[in-house]
């Protein structure tokens, strides 16, 4: 609102980020499909906002073909440049139910603390992070079975590749000043530790599509896809998108 009082040329934009394991979980609580849980949720945060005031420009959401589209073309971008690399993961299997476990469809007990409802990202009790494979006494938070250890073909960002032009551009925007000193914190510990290469896809049916194959029958992890969202709600909004988020001059 004082960016528009001042006249300066604005867009207010932002969305419901719908895509992941999270939805599919409450939508499989529900008894509904992850579609219909998303339109339900959606409708509701619009009306929380309008009850509050808040006027964006366009409240969005990232199921939508151009949300698709932009994050499959930057994903395109990415492996023509060869920022890409693909590798194995030991993924949790449920046989029973004939699919992979992604880590909120998975619970057993905490390597760490041995609490017994942990859940296959992180234990609730004493807070760490955890992975899938690394829980005691697994089980599928579907079925109930046990699943088994499975090696499966991901792909993930090659962010050791772009470390060093990562820390040149660091070095400049910290001169700036403009850097929280948890931020430079964070990342200096990040860079310190040195980068490693992120996984950007999951054994899941509700995502984005990876169009490469091989990998058609996965869809982009959700922190991949969501920060994409942003752009993909201003397409919604506005067919001269790119001017807004590719436009560095202004």
């Amino acid at each position: 609102r004082y960016c528009r009082l001042r006249n300066w040329n604005t867009l207010f934009v932002c969305g419901t980020d719908e895509y992941g394991t999270a939805t599919e979980t409450r939508a499989l609580e529900e008894g509904l499909s992850p579609q219909e849980l998303c339109d339900r949720y959606h409708a509701v945060h619009a009306d929380v906002y309008a009850w509050f005031g808040i006027s964006f420009d366009h409240f969005g959401r990232t199921t939508t073909p151009q949300q698709t589209r932009i994050a499959q073309d930057i994903f395109q971008r990415l492996l023509a440049r060869g920022f890409l690399l693909q590798d194995t993961l030991e993924q949790l299997r449920c046989e029973s139910c004939g699919r992979y476990l992604a880590d909120r469809f998975v619970e057993g007990t905490c390597p760490f603390c041995g609490y017994a409802e942990a859940r296959g990202d992180q234990c609730d009790k004493c807070g760490k992070l955890i992975n899938a494979v690394e829980l005691k006494n697994p089980q599928c938070k579907l079925c109930h079975s046990t699943p088994v250890v499975t090696p499966t073909q991901h792909l993930f960002l090659d962010l050791p590749k772009l470390e060093g032009r990562l820390e040149a551009w660091l070095e400049r925007t910290w001169a700036a000043g403009d850097w929280t000193a948890n931020a430079r914190h964070i990342t200096r510990t990040w860079l310190r530790d040195g980068l490693k290469p992120r996984c950007i896809t999951r054994d899941l049916a509700w995502g984005t599509p990876v169009p490469l194959d091989g990998f058609r029958d996965k869809v982009f992890y959700v922190w991949f896809d969501a920060p994409i969202g942003y752009l993909s709600i201003t397409a919604n909004y506005t067919e001269q998108w790119e001017r807004w988020w590719k436009n560095p001059q202004q």
